[in-house]
């Protein structure tokens, strides 16, 4: 579990005398091992600032697509700059090293001539930056996110402390920031402030009736809750990103970030359905005929009829608590949500997980058992998110419970 110091102060008033070591020392007292103290952004060196995409010349005479890039990074001129990725447009918030700037492993960023033209900078990606792996394309920011020159360092909290925490089966509620927030707030003496007590009802905004929702097997509690009017072009905000990718996670797009996101501070896995590709009920069940089914991997599996599923009346949807299917996933076109939270039997989750050879972080967390009181809070905290960040309207809830055999 990657837990960035950021993060944990959230929730923990941790004072600034007390030195990354310290804090590990306190994680390890507590029977935690700490594999790794990485220290982000500690070889970086600015300017590194926010830059806005004036134009793009393509430069085609060469053997790769190169783009010739004008950017306003707030001065009296433009700056240009050589560019060989292609995900980002005219009017994108961007990051620009500029001359002077040094990034991890002392690479230095100068003005240089190159592809016959002089690239007064770079434009950085999240690897480039230390933020990551993803080096497919560069750092697009949400459009308005922040003013053009704005120091980046600062914007994208880069300069951070991120523990690599190792936890044991039995302690699966420390696989989120509010389970090692907890211990460490009781090993330092200090207050803990509990994310899931901030748990307010959600206003009816919407209009219609929520995906009803049945719970046959496999859970005690089964909370399933409906948004309409969802923004397709709503972008993730940079902290919930930057959250996301210290934690080892990847920014997917709103809908899916806020999922994860939650599943990270709380530690309640939640899975968004596309309610319109959802045939009548929406329920918990075994597997039983339906003998194969696309997980969003691309992988056609098949299934063993005592597989635990997320099924609508015609269809198998998802792999419980291990990972969902194509047939329903959020797409740019998906406008109404349903997102699924669950208390579901562990033991079922570990044999999703082992009969496919599949382990994910829902199913890492599920199989270890969460808090029962978990998917209520978690999945009133994600539609909080998506209608502050996504403007969607809230429908309602469908409930289902139902014990669980010892």
């Amino acid at each position: 579990m990657y837990a960035p110091l950021s993060w944990l102060r959230e929730f923990v008033a941790i004072p600034k005398n007390i030195k990354p070591k310290e804090i590990a020392d306190v994680f390890v007292k507590l029977g935690f091992e700490v594999e790794a103290i990485n220290e982000t952004g500690s070889e970086l060196k600015g300017p590194i600032v926010v830059g806005k995409v004036i134009s793009i010349k393509e430069l085609t005479e060469h053997k790769k697509p190169i783009r010739y890039v004008e950017l306003d990074c707030g001065e009296k001129s433009t700056r240009f700059v050589i560019c060989g990725a292609r995900n980002f447009s005219v009017g994108d918030l961007v990051i620009v090293s500029k001359p002077g700037a040094v990034l991890p492993g002392n690479f230095v960023i100068s003005a240089r001539e190159t592809y016959g033209h002089i690239s007064n900078g770079m434009i950085c990606s999240a690897k480039e930056l230390g933020l990551g792996d993803d080096h497919t394309g560069i750092i697009v920011l949400p459009a308005n996110s922040a003013k053009k020159g704005a120091d980046a360092i600062d914007l994208l909290e880069i300069k951070d402390v991120v523990f690599d925490i190792a936890v044991n089966p039995d302690r699966g509620y420390a696989l989120s920031l509010r389970g090692l927030a907890r211990e460490l707030a009781a090993g330092l003496n200090l207050k803990f402030n509990d994310p899931a007590l901030s748990y307010k009802k959600i206003k009816l905004t919407g209009k219609g009736k929520p995906v009803a929702n049945k719970l046959i097997t496999g859970a005690s509690s089964f909370y399933l809750r409906t948004i309409s009017d969802f923004d397709k072009n709503a972008a993730t905000p940079i902290w919930m990103r930057t959250r996301i990718e210290k934690s080892g996670m990847r920014s997917i797009s709103l809908a899916v970030d806020v999922t994860n996101y939650v599943m990270l501070e709380l530690g309640q896995p939640l899975h968004a359905f596309d309610a319109d590709k959802i045939t009548g009920t929406l329920e918990i069940r075994r597997a039983g005929k339906s003998f194969k089914f696309k997980t969003l991997d691309g992988l056609e599996r098949n299934l063993d009829p005592s597989n635990l599923v997320v099924a609508d009346s015609k269809k198998v949807l998802a792999l419980a608590g291990t990972m969902g299917g194509a047939d329903s996933e959020i797409s740019e076109s998906t406008k109404r949500i349903a997102l699924e939270a669950a208390t579901f039997d562990p033991l079922e989750i570990a044999k999703n997980a082992r009969i496919h050879k599949l382990s994910t972080e829902a199913s890492r967390r599920l199989e270890r058992g969460v808090d029962p009181a978990l998917a209520e809070v978690a999945s009133a905290r994600a539609i909080k998110l998506m209608i502050d960040y996504g403007g969607a309207k809230y429908i309602g809830t469908s409930k289902a419970s139902k014990t669980v055999p010892p």
